[in-house]
Order: C-alpha cells, then sequence, then structure tokens
C-alpha cells in the first residue's frame, strides 16, 4: 500500500511535467495547497488518514527553495475506538534542495524541515466520571524526504514523500514511545504571485544613421544634400553646387613684355600657383593658349603667340604636370581679345596665355 502510494505520487508530478514550460530562477513567492495520506505509526495505534496543507514559499537560488506550511489530519483510533478522538496539526519550515536541468521542465528534489506538531488525544479512564480524559501536547517534529516537482510559468506540482518523526514522549496509548515516525504521501500544488519580472536586454550598439550629407557617392567632394549634378566624374573641376565648372584658368600676370616671348620673373610664381590647381585635380586636361595684341601683322602675332604658349606649356612639364594632360600648344594671336587694343592697358591685358578646361 505504501509502495502503490508513494509510485502515484511521483508519477503524477511527472506526467504533469511533460507539458511544462522550462522557465529559469524563479524567485516569486508561491502559495501552496496539498493533500495526501499520512500512515501513522502503529504504535499509536490509529488508522491512515487522509491530511491537508496550506504553505507560502519562495526560491531563493535556482536550486534552494524554502516552504512554511500547516497541516492537518484527524485519524481515528483502530478497532473503533469507541468514541474517542484523536488529530494532528502542526506547522514546519522545509528546504528543499532542486536537481534542476535545462534540459527538462521536472526537477527531483531533496526535503528536510523542522518544526511543531500539536497532538490532541482522548483516551478511556472508565469507570471515572470524567472519562474520558484528554491530552493536549506541542511537540518538536523534524521531516526528511525526497519528491518532484513540475514546472509550469505560473503554478507548479510536487509530488512526495517523507517521514515525519513527532518527539512526543507523553503518549497515554503508547507510554513507552519517545517519538513516533509517519509516513506521508502526498501532492502540492504551488500557485506563483505577481508576474515574472521581465529581462532587461541590453540594447545593441547601432552605428550612427547616415543622412545625404555623410554622402558622396560620386565623389566629388560635395555632399549628396548639396550635390546638383551627382552624375559627375571624380577630379573634374566642381562648383559648390557639385557641378561641373566650365574653367578658363586666366594667368593673369602671366603677360609678356612687347614682343617678347620670355617669362619674366614675376610670372613664375603665377605659374606656380597653377601647376598646384592642375595637382589638385588629376584628372583634369587643359589647352595651353597664347594669345597677343592686335600691334603688328596678323601672320607675326600668330607665330608670336605659338611662342608664348610653348613657353608656359615647357614651364608646366618642367615642374610636373605630365603632357597627356596637356593640349597644345596653341596660340590664337590677335583673334580672341578680352580688352581693347586701343589703349596701352587694354593691349598689356590681351597679351596673355590661358589654360582652358577641354573635361
Amino acid at each position: 500500500m505504501k509502495k502503490n502510494l508513494l509510485c502515484c505520487a511521483l508519477l503524477a508530478a511527472a506526467a504533469i511535467s511533460q507539458s511544462a514550460a522550462a522557465q529559469d530562477f524563479d524567485d516569486r513567492w508561491y502559495v501552496s495547497g496539498g493533500v495526501g495520506q499520512n500512515f501513522q505509526d502503529s504504535d499509536r495505534e490509529t488508522e491512515n488518514a487522509m491530511f491537508g496543507t496550506l504553505g507560502l514559499g519562495k526560491f531563493i537560488s535556482p536550486n534552494w527553495s524554502i516552504d512554511a506550511e500547516l497541516n492537518y489530519q484527524n485519524p481515528s483510533f483502530q478497532d473503533g475506538g469507541g468514541d474517542l478522538l484523536f488529530s494532528q496539526y502542526g506547522i514546519s519550515v522545509d528546504a528543499r534542495y532542486h536537481f534542476v536541468s535545462d534540459a527538462r521542465t521536472w526537477a527531483p528534489y531533496i526535503v528536510a524541515g523542522i518544526g511543531a506538531q500539536r497532538v490532541e488525544e482522548e483516551f478511556s479512564t472508565f469507570p471515572s466520571p470524567n472519562s474520558p480524559g484528554q491530552r493536549e501536547d506541542t511537540n518538536l517534529a523534524g521531516k526528511i524526504g525526497v519528491g518532484l516537482q513540475a514546472n509550469y510559468e505560473r503554478i507548479a506540482v510536487r509530488g512526495e514523500v517523507a517521514t515525519r518523526v513527532d518527539f512526543d514522549d507523553q503518549s497515554v496509548v503508547a507510554p513507552n514511545s519517545n517519538s513516533f515516525g509517519d509516513l506521508i504521501a502526498g501532492i502540492t500544488m504551488l500557485v506563483r504571485l505577481g508576474d515574472l519580472p521581465v529581462a532587461v536586454v541590453p540594447e545593441t550598439p547601432t552605428a550612427p544613421q547616415q543622412t545625404c550629407a555623410d554622402l558622396d557617392d560620386d565623389g566629388d567632394g560635395i555632399n549628396n544634400c548639396d550635390d546638383k549634378c551627382p552624375g559627375s566624374v571624380a577630379g573634374q573641376a566642381i562648383g559648390p553646387d557639385g557641378c561641373v565648372v566650365a574653367l578658363s584658368i586666366d594667368l593673369k600676370g602671366v603677360n609678356f613684355d612687347f614682343d617678347k616671348d620670355t617669362l619674366r620673373p614675376d610670372a613664375e610664381a603665377i605659374l606656380a600657383e597653377a601647376v598646384q590647381i592642375l595637382q589638385k585635380y588629376p584628372q583634369l586636361k587643359v589647352e595651353v593658349a597664347g594669345h597677343t595684341d592686335s600691334v603688328g601683322t596678323e601672320q607675326y602675332n600668330q607665330g608670336l603667340s605659338e611662342r608664348r604658349a610653348a613657353t608656359v606649356y615647357n614651364y608646366l612639364t618642367n615642374n610636373g604636370v605630365d603632357a597627356s594632360r596637356l593640349v597644345g600648344p596653341n596660340g590664337f594671336g590677335e583673334s580672341r581679345p578680352i580688352d581693347t587694343n586701343d589703349t596701352s592697358e587694354g593691349r598689356a591685358r590681351n597679351r596673355r596665355t590661358e589654360l582652358n578646361v577641354q573635361n
């Protein structure tokens, strides 16, 4: 009988555990209620009886739980016992160690507890007119046992078998006994209080979101927000709006003396700046063009403009500008004035060289 009850209690919890959801350490308080069978110590001469429990507890670690539990049972004396009454109730504090595994939703455990048991016992004093007599004692009690617990999100179910020792040395029925050992087997349901705290998931750092101000798809140095010509090619002369600038580098200051094609000393500083511009835009291709004023014959001026263009061309190539980037040197004589030829100042401006962007 006792073995059958033990199997039933343990198998019931195991069966329920098959549908239980796995959970991590849950430290919420829970209330519990249970029922079971109390197999009475035979020395008491009482029948086995059902018992009930009420409790409050919580897990204090992933493996350990602590419970405070009330119990009550009301067995009858064997052979009827007349109208004599016997009852037991008490309180205990129980510690359970659960053998938890992440691979399953149920866990076996061992339990040990200590508490107090109250005994109320009637006994016959016949033929005394005061019969029956009554004894009431509160005794130290201890418990040790094993069990199996299945876990749900909100509830859990325990099947447990234990021995409870009642250190009762005042029994009338068994005056030579110092204690009684009862076997208790039962099933308990636990209901957790409150909601499971939501796990705080650390935020994954995200890269700052790029905007058009951070992008330059065509590589022209103008961000996408301001670029009105997104199809330009890197290396072209680009304006602040991202569009190609029709660039003519007027080498102001690189003028020539009348009827001369040699560089004056002050012109070399200007040409050095032109070299820097061409190095800044390595894809830039320019035409080297020479011009004259209108003094002299057209044929003479044409030759003079070509010689002046050649002088600038040679300076550029001698200072690191690859000849493949240069068109010319081309002379245009007096055909493209930028000022009047009627004044000495105007004629001086017309005696010039230019770098005209070709791409």
